[in-house]
């Protein structure tokens, strides 16, 4: 789901909420609106907005959750990268080809995820397809001595690492906001705002204050769909770490 589009359907839905509230609430009989009743319907929406703060509260963690683990992993594989790089150096030179496998499976990667920052035109494709060729590289090297023989098993253990990472990371970029979750969320969010559209006079002041309130909701709610699409849209993961690593290869 678009983060914007949800977001914009969540503020029709809220405010439109309290607007129908207020159109009620002309049409219902004096004794529907007094003190007992609007004492009860108070009660009835104090248990709904409890609900309502504990499942945005929910989606909010789960959102952050998801965010953070992506960001970390994004530092975490920049990192790996550049200790294979560094493994494979070490070997001798005649891991030059693997290595250059690697900076361009970086680059690849980096205009894939990141392609408002793309450096070169790289066809779409698995994550895992630059990773088997510097397995294959690694695995074709002929180690001439011990030194040689545990480097070479380092490196495709690492490697292996590297492509593990790169399809979890593929395979978490499918996560989304529950949508079961939102859809109680914003009927009952609705049913508060109706509600206060039912005590509420009709001016300017209430108007605006409900105006507010609703884009207050549906920000909230677009900013958890934001956090479930890291790379893309306005809350981003730098590709810094992976530029810097990329900086560093080959040297």
């Amino acid at each position: 789901m678009n983060p914007i589009g949800v977001g914009c359907i969540v503020l029709v839905c809220v405010f439109g909420g309290a607007m129908l509230g207020m159109a009620i609430r002309t049409l219902l009989p004096e004794h529907h609106l007094n003190t007992e009743s609007k004492d009860v319907i108070k009660l009835g929406m104090g248990l709904i907005a409890t609900m309502s703060a504990l499942v945005l509260a929910l989606l909010t963690n789960s959102a952050k959750g998801s965010y953070d683990t992506q960001r970390n992993e994004i530092t975490q594989l920049s990192a790996n990268i550049l200790l294979l790089d560094r493994v494979l150096a070490h070997y001798g030179p005649e891991t030059k080809e693997a290595r250059d496998v690697l900076r361009d499976a970086v680059v690849s990667n980096l205009d894939r995820t990141w392609p408002q920052e793309r450096r070169l035109v790289s066809a779409p494709g698995p994550p895992s397809i630059g990773a088997e060729a510097l397995l294959d590289k690694i695995q074709a090297l002929s180690p001439k001595n011990d030194k040689q023989r545990s480097l070479q098993s380092q490196a495709l253990t690492m490697a292996i690492g590297l492509g593990q990472t790169r399809w979890l990371m593929y395979e978490q970029g499918a996560g989304s906001i529950s949508k079961p979750m939102l859809i109680a969320l914003v009927f009952w969010l609705t049913a508060i705002f109706t509600s206060f559209g039912l005590s509420a006079p009709r001016n300017a002041t209430v108007a605006t204050a409900l105006i507010v309130s609703a884009l207050s909701v549906s920000g909230a709610i677009f900013l958890i769909q934001e956090m479930y699409t890291p790379f893309s849209g306005l809350i981003q993961i730098s590709s810094t770490p992976l530029r810097a690593a990329l900086t560093h290869l080959g040297q």
